[in-house]
């Protein structure tokens, strides 16, 4: 690697008028600064374009409204560095530390950030079109009004991200050696990179979709039983049972929770039993999904006033009566299993726009 331009390097330590004007007067030097120390300088408006910075530290340096633009920036540390309105366009950050940098406003167009560490940096409105963001390391990171257009994504890392960007149009999210696939989407681009290579994730998904059931229902101890016999019947039957308790539900994430949980699932079971359960919960559920949903109440229970409003949603399946979690299990391949089964295909026709037809001669 080049050492630093012990020259240079002396210049650049007294500040960025200093060096602003050393440039000056030497406009066709190649600026070599690489592997230097320079941390905790004022540098705001430097003019390091097209300098070799390779492995320097610039750790907490202020380099706001700096240019940087096409300067080789591979391995350089800039951990809780101020880049505000920075120009680094074209420039090479590969394995850059930009970890609690300060980016807002700064214009990184056609930057390589492959591999770069930029964990809980802020990004607001900063200019990442067309960048390599491939492998990097975005977590927890600030992003509100980034734009993010162009820009490939293979394997970004987004967990946690705060904020919304204001352009993520044809995110590619394919490495260089591939065709491009695009996306719209940052977070759905990191979902999408998973399924694409990980051959377990999309063996999970199939049998998420074919085979959980999601039981819903207030199970207090003393009908923790039911809860049991049905999950423990569905497992011999070879189905994934889900279980969400309404009786521990913070009622501020219930309804996201079961709607998740619910479009997961081929169809749902639903307790009714005992006045405590929850129509608004419900009713708040069942009209945004097209799944078999299975009520199911212990006799001599009544169900809540409003459910007969539920029942007309054809996927809502007539209300079944049992004396106790045995009796409820006995008849579970037949009185459950078969009907919800029967009406998901019905459901997967009418999705699939498939006419249902008769014949005249059935009725001979």
């Amino acid at each position: 690697m080049a050492t630093a331009n012990k020259q240079q390097l002396a210049v650049l330590k007294r500040g960025a008028d200093a060096w602003n004007n050393w440039r000056a007067d030497h406009p066709e030097t190649e600026l070599c600064l690489a592997g230097s120390d320079v941390k905790d300088i004022d540098l705001a408006g430097a003019n390091l374009r097209g300098a070799n910075l390779l492995g320097t530290n610039l750790l907490r340096v202020n380099l706001q409204g700096a240019n940087l633009e096409a300067a080789d920036l591979r391995r350089c540390n800039f951990r809780e560095a101020n880049l505000t309105g920075a120009n680094l366009r074209n420039a090479q950050l590969y394995r850059a530390n930009m970890n609690r940098a300060i980016l807002t406003d700064a214009d990184l167009q056609g930057a390589n950030l492959y591999r770069a560490y930029v964990s809980r940096a802020t990004l607001r409105n900063t200019n990442l079109r067309g960048t390599d963001l491939g492998l990097a390391t975005l977590v927890s990171s600030d992003m509100d009004g980034v734009k993010l257009s162009g820009a490939r994504v293979y394997g970004i890392s987004v967990w946690d991200m705060k904020g919304e960007p204001a352009d993520q149009a044809d995110l590619v999210i394919t490495p260089d050696e591939r065709s491009d696939i695009t996306t719209d989407n940052l977070k759905m681009a990191q979902f999408v990179y998973l399924l694409l290579n990980n051959e377990e994730i999309r063996n999970v998904l199939d049998t998420v979709g074919r085979k959980s059931v999601l039981i819903l229902g207030r199970f207090s101890p003393e009908r923790k039983k039911v809860l049991d016999a049905l999950r423990g019947a569905l497992r011999k039957m070879d189905f994934v049972p889900m279980m969400f308790d309404f009786e521990g539900a913070d009622t501020k994430d219930f309804t996201e929770t079961v709607k998740i949980l619910a479009g997961m699932c081929k169809f749902v079971i639903v307790d009714i039993t005992s006045p405590k359960s929850s129509p608004l919960e419900l009713q708040a559920t069942v009209p945004d999904y097209k799944i078999p949903f299975v009520p199911v109440i212990q006799e001599d229970e009544e169900p809540f006033s409003m459910f007969a409003n539920l029942q007309e949603y054809p996927w809502m399946l007539d209300l079944l009566e049992y004396e106790n979690a045995e009796q409820l299990v006995d008849v579970i391949e037949k009185a459950v299993i078969q009907p919800a089964m029967i009406k998901s295909d019905q459901i997967n026709l009418q999705k699939a726009g498939i006419i249902r037809k008769r014949h005249a001669k059935d009725y001979y």
